[in-house]
């Protein structure tokens, strides 16, 4: 069984998507308060899908805290349309967005698909040291301290954060706060590739260290 944490002061709604996921051997335990969410032994769940509007804490500050304490999978559900909010929650960590409102079969398939990718990386066999750290304002590879623009720093960041994990192009888009938005694909490109010459590759399209996953995105090895 699938165990979900969800942070929803919508009753009604949270239990339309447990009842919906039930049939699918997934769980879900709802707070409609975020301090209460905050300590119910968030490591004993699986993923935590989160709404922004709370009472009396904004599911922005919720997500940071979950980020800084816990490993674990975040969906943002949530009816804020602002796409601020969008690109905040990614940029804290979160690892996918689902705008209210939608239909349960979606956000069923997001969190099987978020659960898949998780379940790779942490069965894969990685160095239990990384190479990159991130330190204040600064990215260091090998112990070398990276000189990046402010849209590659951007970029760097969020793939170093969820190392080893594919992040769609819409993700590091919406992330991106420099990032060009009449030419957003192709800026993206640009910029990985400068990035992959820092890195130390042999040219642009060196793949070693930053991979392009064919129709979706990217991820760091």
């Amino acid at each position: 069984m699938i165990n979900i944490l969800m942070i929803e002061d919508d009753p009604e709604f949270a239990e339309l998507l447990s009842e919906y996921l039930s049939q699918y051997d997934i769980k879900i335990t709802n707070f409609e308060d975020p301090y209460l969410g905050l300590s119910a032994g968030v490591k004993k769940y699986d993923l935590l899908i989160l709404d922004l509007t709370l009472p009396g804490m904004d599911g922005l500050e919720v997500c940071e805290e979950m980020v800084r304490k816990y490993n674990i999978p975040i969906i943002i559900s949530s009816a804020r349309s602002d796409i601020n909010d969008k690109v905040d929650a990614l940029a804290l960590g979160a690892d996918d967005y689902l705008p209210k409102p939608y239909d349960p079969k979606e956000m069923y398939a997001r969190i099987t698909s978020l659960l898949r990718r998780y379940s790779k990386t942490q069965s894969q066999d990685l160095s239990p040291k990384s190479d990159f750290e991130i330190i204040g304002d600064t990215i260091y590879f090998k112990g070398n301290g990276l000189s990046l623009t402010p849209a590659e720093h951007e970029v760097l960041s969020l793939l170093v954060k969820h190392q080893g994990i594919t992040q769609s192009r819409e993700q590091i888009i919406n992330t991106s706060g420099t990032m060009s938005i009449d030419s957003q694909g192709k800026s993206l490109d640009v910029i990985i590739s400068k990035i992959r010459t820092k890195l130390g590759a042999k040219d642009s399209n060196d793949s070693k260290r930053i991979q392009a996953v064919r129709g979706v995105g990217y991820k760091l090895v």
